[in-house]
């Protein structure tokens, strides 16, 4: 599966390779444009489905696979 940032870099890629070769045949002169800056806005909120995880005791919620555990009780993490 492709990771977000590739997914960013290669439609930004994308995007300024159709942008200029649209430049170019308009304006008949060439003109690279670097649209990479302006794509992660477009996948600001997409994040797997599921993958915070809570505890049930005192409801304390991480995405981060390093905890198993809650830090505040020790209860398993959901």
């Amino acid at each position: 599966m492709v990771r977000s940032r590739t997914l960013t870099a290669l439609l930004g890629l994308a995007g300024s390779l159709l942008v200029s070769a649209l430049l170019w045949w308009y304006f008949d002169s060439l003109v690279f444009l670097l649209f990479l800056p302006f794509v992660p806005f477009l996948f600001r909120g997409a994040t797997a489905a599921g993958a915070t995880r809570r505890c049930q005791t005192c409801g304390f919620r991480t995405d981060d696979d390093a905890y198993e555990y809650c830090p505040r009780d020790g209860t398993e993490l959901e």
